[in-house]
């Protein structure tokens, strides 16, 4: 688990390191860097790709496998006023081995912890997000054959600079258990009353690696009593794995406040995190609402301790309240990302909801 202990640094390793880049589209060796620029070839010619309005772009297609994509950085046009909702209006996803239907398929901004279209810092142990929006991901991505990662533009205008990095290995073989990764977004704009929140819906055999959820608050008082759920292998009123509210499954605790009763406090932490809790009396909206809703950014990865499935897995969160009456049901605006490993094939995903049903309240 550990990287930097002494059998992984010091074994040799048969494998061959490569990186693709706008300047070195297909990862070949001996091919980066390239292009010209004013200061001559080689000189940084070319470092970001277009991403033209209502277009898809292929930002790797390694055919070469067996490998395994070990570290995505992207960053993209700096966010004004008029491209505030860009983190939500690109779209990312992942195909392995030739699969039609994508792996992974999210906001770009979700999949790295950065929901409702913000820059938010994640200082975590497979996603890491620093200033001025730099998105890293070090989830391992293995293939047997191909790997296809694309980007979709489905923002009002074209993006003129969207830079990236795909670092990646080929190797001499994949284990035969070797499980693929999946990643995928959901969204209820305003969920139903007594009905639980849908975070995963999976069939296969795997293990469910992480949580990233974005949660608009509509109603008043405590939002987070919430449990969330785990029905595995079979699960049918009553899940296997059931926590004791939603900020414990974060891994705070008593509404995420100071004993003073300070506004929601964020924090970051290898495995666990409540990295944006915006509160209209913190003046932290956005720049078309002088009213904007709270917005509260949670993740936890189950890293050390996956949760393992072998037929079917769903996962749930209550929206439950509290108030000085006592507990609620209540409605929110709620968007997740699922992030989990299985054998494939799996279920092909639900239709993606459209660039305006994406956007926050």
């Amino acid at each position: 688990m550990n990287p930097l202990n002494s059998a992984y640094l010091t074994t040799l390793k048969k494998e061959k390191t490569r990186a693709i880049t706008a300047e070195n589209l297909t990862g070949a060796k001996g091919a980066g860097g390239r292009a010209s620029s004013g200061l001559g070839p080689g000189r940084k010619g070319h470092a970001w790709l277009e991403l033209p309005q209502g277009k898809t772009v292929t930002l790797a297609d390694i055919n070469e496998g067996p490998g395994e994509i070990r570290h995505l950085w992207i960053t993209v046009t700096d966010m004004t006023e008029k491209d505030f909702f860009v983190l939500r209006d690109l779209v990312i996803r992942m195909y392995w081995d030739g699969e039609q239907n994508p792996s992974v398929e999210a906001p770009l901004g979700d999949f790295f912890c950065n929901g409702f279209g913000v820059k938010t810092r994640i200082n975590s142990l497979p996603i890491v997000v620093l200033p001025h929006g730099g998105m890293n991901c070090y989830f391992p991505m293995p293939f047997s054959k191909r790997a296809k990662i694309t980007i979709e533009n489905q923002h009002a205008v074209e993006i003129q600079h969207f830079f990236f990095q795909i670092d990646y290995a080929l190797l001499p073989s994949l284990p035969e258990d070797s499980l693929r990764f999946h990643a995928q977004w959901r969204r209820e704009s305003v969920t139903v009353p007594k009905k639980d929140y849908t975070i995963a819906e999976l069939k296969g055999t795997g293990h469910y690696v992480g949580t990233y959820m974005a949660w608009s608050i509509l109603e008043r008082n405590w939002y987070g009593e919430g449990e969330v759920k785990f029905y595995l292998d079979g699960d049918l009123e009553f899940p296997t794995i059931c926590g004791t509210g939603t900020e414990d499954y974060f891994g705070g605790a008593w509404g995420f406040v100071e004993i003073d009763g300070e506004p929601e406090q964020e924090y970051n932490s290898p495995f666990l995190g409540h990295p944006r809790s915006s509160n209209p009396r913190q003046n932290q909206g956005n720049a078309f609402d002088d009213k904007p809703i709270p917005e509260h950014g949670f993740y936890r990865w189950h890293l050390n301790d996956p949760i393992c499935f072998e037929k079917d897995l769903r996962a749930t969160v209550q929206q439950i309240g509290l108030s000085k009456r006592g507990l609620y049901e209540r409605q929110d605006d709620i968007s997740s990302v699922a992030y989990w490993y299985q054998a494939e094939p799996h279920a092909p995903f639900p239709v993606f909801p459209s660039a305006s049903a994406r956007w926050p309240r």
